[in-house]
């Protein structure tokens, strides 16, 4: 790569130090960052007709002053400008809001282009921008730009600015792709395809462009993973756990139910995982219910055998206080020690935890951050297991992973993507995937249901709990907000207490003492609570088999993923179990996820739903996941390319001469200066 990223933006013509600041603040700190910087979409300036353009549409016409325009003033500093216009032979009225000075100019006979947003009902087109003959600064004709700005950068300066660099610097870009790539898929040449994404002449040079990036983009991506992923594989100071095999399948055997295929599989790959001197570093993706932390006890309780310690971090207290309390049950018979970290621990429980885990003398420990503070040691760490892995951020992770020496890895999610998604964007680990539920589960029934039959639900709650189950109520917010018009826990808890008596209702959300969360939890868990009215803080983990009624209050406000995580709370006992969305949503995104999550139970069908309603960024938590920004990338859009590039950056990493060809200067020179997902940086 050129020297264009080390050169200061003060390099570039005319530039204030003021500005500098501001372009810094966008993450622009260098002329290769500036160049690099792409617009997410472009305005199309370009002239067309009416008869071509949708009602509500943004367009650019020719057009001639047909009559006088009329100025109507709101105010000192408000007004309405309209002017009858000629376009395509049709007589519009042209409307600018505080626009005052162009009527002057809006003399019958006179000839403009103008761009506005065309409505075709009242035959109006409402202009932003208007442009007379001998204007110096013409966009007609042209695709304009769009990038992402901030404080007092506009649109057109910045413009001006990367026009500035690609005349100033623009020989000075370096082609980073080998040849045989280029040629292989007939790409554009990085200098051209730089210069053509900010300067589309044709939207046919703009895809082009496009193209070329992206799968750079996404080569480049690749090649960092694959190479970290081979150094990883090569090295042998990660622990080789010994660990009598016949010893771990008597601990399978006791379970008090059978493992399914898929577990079974996927214990497999982990065990010969921990056997291997290598860190282990997989994903195990499963749907809600699949029985992920089943093969998480497993997986801790061979690391144990090994003389190891294991630690299992997760983002909640609720969901640690559950996890630690079922894995005591599960290992008191094999003599293993528990221990529980949390920020709620009282200072003296807290030493003694922190010491006992120093001195080898709890086996594993269930923690949330808590177990990322400085003053946690471990006596000989071997097995990492991160629960919900999305929720934490990359750093977290890897500050956790640290407190040993290079112990094994394996992070958990109920938010499964495709597998082949999965493989490809998370290109630095092995992935494992359980798609099998449990013998006996029986498939969740949903409704949605609108705000006005309500009292049919309330109906529903005391019919399940006559039959002696439970229910659970989620809504989003804790008390009543003057911003939203949506249930609250609080008096959604008061209206339900009225309306079931004498069934018991408990309410439970974020900001009660951990005490009193538990102490709720527990009277669910033990059914001396009929209803638990609850916010999102039951969304994973929590697991009471009686529970067979969820109900969620404005379920339009929260994303396929989370309706999913929430619906699996139930449906884990014999009965049959039923989820009711109570909803009015307005946009079309809303009613397909409403739609979606009444026609399947699949976690993999709705998140590659929620892949097409939302983007990637959001599905895998971008900021959160090590999954990176992609400047021009597309996750949904560019998968293929994905695919290619990864194959493509593995071929080439097991060339015989990546690492002495000239050709591949800029490749190796790309990986030196690169940091991999953890933060370390290749030698």
């Amino acid at each position: 790569m050129s020297d264009l990223y080390q050169m200061p933006l003060k390099a570039l013509k005319g530039i204030r130090r003021p500005k500098i600041a501001e372009l810094e603040g966008l993450g622009i700190r260098s002329i290769g960052d500036l160049l690099e910087y792409y617009p997410f979409r472009y305005e199309d300036y370009r002239l067309r007709s009416l008869t071509e353009v949708k009602d509500g549409e943004k367009i650019t016409v020719q057009a001639k002053v047909a009559g006088e325009p009329v100025l109507q003033m709101y105010g000192r500093s408000k007004s309405r400008l309209s002017c009858r216009l000629m376009i395509d032979g049709l007589l519009v009225t042209s409307v600018w809001f505080n626009r005052h000075f162009m009527k002057e100019r809006l003399r019958p006979g006179a000839e403009l282009i103008v761009t506005g947003k065309w409505d075709g009902r009242r035959m109006q087109m409402t202009v932003s921008e208007a442009e007379f003959p001998g204007s110096t600064t013409s966009r007609s004709g042209t695709l304009q730009p769009v990038y992402s700005i901030g404080g007092s950068i506009t649109q057109n300066w910045l413009r001006k600015q990367i026009s500035v660099a690609l005349s100033q610097f623009g020989e000075l870009i370096e082609e980073v792709l080998p040849e045989e790539l280029i040629q292989k898929y007939r790409l554009m040449p990085r200098n051209e395809a730089v210069y053509h994404v900010h300067h589309p002449e044709h939207t046919k040079d703009g895809q082009l462009a496009r193209t070329r990036l992206v799968y750079e983009e996404l080569f480049l991506f690749q090649l960092k993973l694959q190479a970290y992923k081979a150094t990883q594989r090569d090295r042998t100071d990660g622990i080789a756990h010994r660990f009598d095999m016949e010893e771990v399948r008597s601990f399978v055997r006791g379970l008090p139910f059978k493992l399914t295929n898929s577990q079974k599989q996927v214990i497999a790959e982990i065990l010969q995982d921990l056997q291997a001197p290598f860190s282990m570093n997989r994903l195990l993706q499963g749907d809600v219910g699949a029985g992920k932390t089943v093969v998480a006890a497993v997986t801790l309780y061979a690391s144990v055998r090994a003389g190891c310690q294991g630690a299992l971090m997760v983002p909640t207290e609720l969901l640690a206080e559950q996890h630690a309390r079922s894995l005591t049950k599960l290992f008191e018979p094999y003599g293993l020690q528990i221990g529980l970290l949390t920020g709620s621990l009282t200072e003296r429980k807290r030493r003694d935890v922190l010491s006992a885990l120093q001195m080898g003398l709890i086996d594993i420990v269930v923690g949330t951050h808590a177990l990322i503070q400085e003053d946690v040691f471990f006596r000989r760490l071997g097995v990492v297991v991160t629960d919900e892995q999305h929720r934490f951020g990359v750093n977290q992770r890897s500050i956790l992973r640290r407190k040993g020496q290079h112990p094994d890895v394996l992070l958990m999610t109920a938010t499964p993507i495709p597998r082949t998604l999965a493989i490809t964007a998370f290109g630095d680990l092995d992935v494992s995937t359980l798609r099998e539920l449990p013998k006996g589960r029986l498939p969740i029934l949903t409704y949605w249901v609108r705000p006005e039959k309500l009292e049919g639900v309330i109906g529903m709650m005391r019919k399940e709990v006559g039959e002696g189950r439970q229910v659970y109520v989620i809504c989003p917010l804790i008390e009543e907000s003057e911003k939203l018009d949506v249930q609250n826990a609080i008096d959604a808890f008061v209206q339900l207490q009225q309306a079931l008596h004498p069934i018991r209702v408990g309410l439970l959300h974020g900001r009660m003492p951990a005490a009193e969360k538990e102490q709720v939890m527990r009277q669910f868990s033990e059914a001396e609570l009929d209803v638990l009215v609850s916010t999102t803080v039951i969304e994973v983990g929590v697991d009471v088999p009686n529970a067979s009624l969820m109900v969620i209050y404005d379920a339009d406000r929260f994303g396929l993923s989370q309706l999913h995580q929430l619906r699996g709370r139930v449906g884990r006992g014999a009965n049959q179990s039923y989820c009711v969305l109570i909803a009015d949503p307005k946009s079309e995104i809303a009613i397909e996820r409403m739609r979606t999550m009444t026609d399947t139970n699949d976690g993999f069908e709705i998140a590659r739903r929620d892949l097409e309603l939302r983007g990637p960024g959001d599905v895998f938590g971008t900021k959160q996941s090590g999954m990176p920004d992609f400047r021009l990338a597309d996750l949904s859009a560019d998968f293929e390319w994905m695919e290619l590039a990864r194959d493509d950056a593995a071929a080439l990493l097991g060339a015989a001469d990546f690492w002495t060809a000239a050709r591949y200067l800029p490749l190796r020179a790309y990986l030196q200066r690169e940091q991999v997902p953890d933060g370390e940086v290749l030698d």
